[in-house]
């Protein structure tokens, strides 16, 4: 239950701030064309409380996912009959928002114009449709360039202010184990090997690594790696995430090396194996019958490999190695363990100086806008699975893990992703999105008049039912992923 608030609390903060963010775009530079905007909502459905200022109507709704900016005469409904409409949506607002604000906002019969008052619109100098088409372009881009600036300024501020760099870090895609009978023993990987070439990515860090395994799920992959004075090449295949699994780079069965030197063992769970044979708090794990370890994810591996079978362990024990203890490893909570809790691994701030921020900020932005093409790609060849797509129960448990998890990076990570794929899904040529309402402007444009409104709505009423039951798709593959409906992983 307690993480379950968690994320649910950390869902509706994020997306909140992504959504409010994007709107705001779309309002500052509607009122900047002159456009009246009568309404900017945090939420959707039934108005809780707000403010009227001037002509907008700045409210909080009961429906805390998302939010709106409703324009005079920006919908198909208001703008019926009458000359020069050229919209038919809420710009920008998201695909689960705006098709919900459709049945349960405030856009109701009870807002449209009566037909006596059809021409006075027409002729409203402040209606979104009396604005040069360009004009209204420049509205409908505005939302997913907030949700760019976001992006960019949250991870300028991350790396500018914090920058957390573990103290000790291994540097190189270095391979700490390899679990026997996986595609990674398969391909001939071994423990100690460090990979100079993954495909055509040249001394990848696990980053590069886990993102082009990601897209070539199920292919065989070529690598080189180093081992010892060699240069060996290998061949991996990439094996697809068990079903309603979503992708995880270890079950390929490697395991990085991401920091030097033992296990350092915080705290020893009384009654369990660890405690049994002997460990103590502050001891460090040099190695595991004969097998160095650094950490407890490799550890715990190995374990389920061995089935429980004894371990033998050397200990350092306030500098001095002592002789090996054996302990027995017991189950719990369907995995093999010892009982013990490790010291996570240190970090420090190295915040940047303002140019090198610049450089990591905008690093960090392009690659995960060409990541989602790539992931758009992949599913188009069937490379990616679209299983592995993530609706709002999906980003609400990485938003609950992110909330959990120590450190700004998973934080600031998380936030800016999502508002970088707020603001390329929104800039999709699919109607009901920005990028819908630009590409029907921009035929408007090249046709020299505005598309018959008959038209726009069985586009619209198409689209609109198209992402319904996209989004359901994606709201039952998110459930199915939830370790209520799969096995926990040993």
């Amino acid at each position: 239950m307690h993480e379950f608030l968690i994320a649910v609390v950390a869902f509706i903060v994020l997306v909140g701030v992504m959504v409010v963010v994007h709107e705001f775009g779309h309002f500052a530079v509607a009122k900047l064309c002159g456009v009246r905007v009568e309404a900017f909502s945090v939420g959707f459905g039934p108005r809780l409380f707000g403010v009227k200022y001037g002509e907008t109507d700045y409210k909080v709704c009961l429906l805390p996912l998302g939010g709106y900016v409703k324009m005079t005469g920006e919908t198909p409904e208001q703008n019926l009959s009458l000359p020069g409409s050229g919209s038919g949506t809420v710009p920008g607002t998201p695909v689960a928002y705006q098709a919900a604000e459709r049945v349960l906002g405030e856009n109701s019969d009870k807002n449209l114009p009566t037909s006596g008052n059809y021409e006075s619109l027409a002729d409203d100098p402040g209606a979104f449709t009396s604005h040069p088409r360009w004009q209204r372009m420049l509205i409908g881009v505005a939302g997913p360039v907030a949700n760019f600036i976001l992006a960019f300024g949250l991870m300028l501020f991350y790396f500018g202010v914090f920058n957390e760099v573990p103290k000790s870090e291994v540097t190189t895609a270095t391979i700490e184990w390899v679990a026997p009978g996986s595609a990674a023993a398969t391909a001939g990987l071994q423990p100690g090997d460090t990979i100079r070439q993954f495909q055509s990515v040249t001394n990848p860090d696990w980053d590069a690594i886990n993102r082009v395994s990601a897209l070539n799920q199920g292919q065989i992959l070529p690598l080189t790696v180093d081992r010892g004075s060699k240069t060996v090449q290998l061949s991996l295949h990439v094996p697809p995430p068990a079903k309603n699994q979503d992708f995880d780079l270890l079950d390929a069965g490697y395991y990085p090396e991401l920091v030097p030197g033992p296990i350092e063992v915080k705290e020893v769970e009384p009654g369990y194996p660890a405690a049994q044979a002997g460990l103590r708090d502050g001891d460090a794990i040099q190695s595991v019958d004969g097998h160095e370890f650094h950490t407890v994810q490799a550890l715990l591996a190995y374990m389920q490999e061995g089935k429980g079978k004894p371990l033998a362990l050397v200990v350092i024990r306030n500098g001095a190695t002592l002789p090996p203890i054996v302990a027995h490893p017991t189950m719990i909570e369907n995995s093999w363990k010892l009982g013990f809790a490790p010291r996570q691994i240190p970090f420090h701030h190295v915040p940047l100086p303002p140019d090198q921020a610049f450089n990591k900020a905008k690093a960090f932005c392009v690659d995960n806008s060409t990541m989602i093409f790539d992931v758009l790609g992949g599913i188009f060849t069937h490379k990616v699975a679209v299983s592995q797509l993530s609706g709002p129960v999906g980003i609400a448990r990485m938003a609950g893990e992110a909330a959990e998890t120590r450190g700004w990076l998973p934080k600031f990570g998380l936030a800016a992703g999502i508002s970088l794929n707020l603001g390329i899904l929104n800039l999709m040529p699919f109607p009901i999105l920005d990028g819908g309402l630009i590409m029907l402007l921009l035929i408007e444009s090249v046709i020299r008049r505005d598309i018959n409104i008959d038209v726009k709505e069985r586009i619209y009423q198409a689209a609109f039912v198209v992402l319904l039951v996209f989004f359901a798709f994606i709201i039952v593959n998110d459930v199915t992923k939830l370790p209520l409906f799969t096995h926990l992983k040993p």
